[in-house]
């Protein structure tokens, strides 16, 4: 489970990459304010996505890190501090937020798992990117407005949520953490897909990326170094 990761790019590198999605007539609205880099996304922090905005036009906004916990595995809990991660698609709890309408990219420069690997050290976060230089691809997210208690302190709020999709590890992913990654999207044409097609064409992007395209770019910090 990726609960880590990094976009240390600026937004004007992130408008730039989602030009390759643009048609004619559409935009990308950035409606964010002032995006520091971060070098460390853990749940429930605020991060950049890109979800469609009224008419042709899209928006670069945040949201916190987390969707709604489905009810069985809140029963006797005071707070919901979300899933991070969706695997299961079938599921009528996320079934529900599948549609264009909730679909939305999540900008990232690499991100990380827990090693798994053989006399690996405890807790040891391994970060992966597409090249050292860490270019700015993205994950296939889901997003919705939510009211719930996230901390206790907090009370209850209204607050713009995402998460994204998982699917089974690729060569480099499987050593570090057998179980899934991220699901990665690279290119504009599955950009466009993720944000435009029916949801069974865009669910068939619900697979491991192509080996040979991640690399590990780090080990042994909870920020990457980048």
């Amino acid at each position: 489970m990726c609960n880590l990761y990094a976009q240390t790019k600026s937004q004007d590198a992130m408008r730039q990459v989602f030009r390759g999605v643009l048609e004619d007539g559409e935009d990308l609205i950035d409606t964010a304010g002032n995006l520091a880099p971060a070098s460390g996304i853990f749940p429930d922090y605020d991060a950049p996505i890109i979800p469609r905005s009224e008419g042709r036009d899209w928006t670069l906004t945040t949201a916190r890190w987390g969707m709604p916990t489905p009810p069985v595995y809140l029963a006797g809990k005071r707070t919901d501090p979300g899933v991070t991660n969706i695997r299961n698609v079938s599921s009528p709890h996320w079934r529900r937020w599948l549609g264009m309408e909730h679909r939305c990219l999540v900008p990232f420069t690499s991100f990380s798992e827990l090693d798994a690997r053989p006399g690996a050290p405890r807790n040891n976060p391994v970060w992966f990117a597409l090249g050292k230089d860490r270019p700015i691809a993205f994950f296939a997210g889901i997003h919705t407005e939510w009211t719930s208690v996230r901390k206790l302190k907090e009370g209850e709020v209204t607050a713009e949520l995402f998460g994204f999709l998982t699917c089974e590890p690729n060569d480099v992913a499987r050593p570090i953490h057998p179980k899934a990654m991220p699901v990665i999207l690279t290119r504009p044409d599955e950009w466009r897909c993720w944000l435009t097609a029916d949801t069974s064409e865009a669910l068939k992007l619900q697979r491991p990326l192509a080996n040979g395209l991640l690399e590990i770019v780090a080990e042994g910090t909870r920020a990457d170094p980048a």
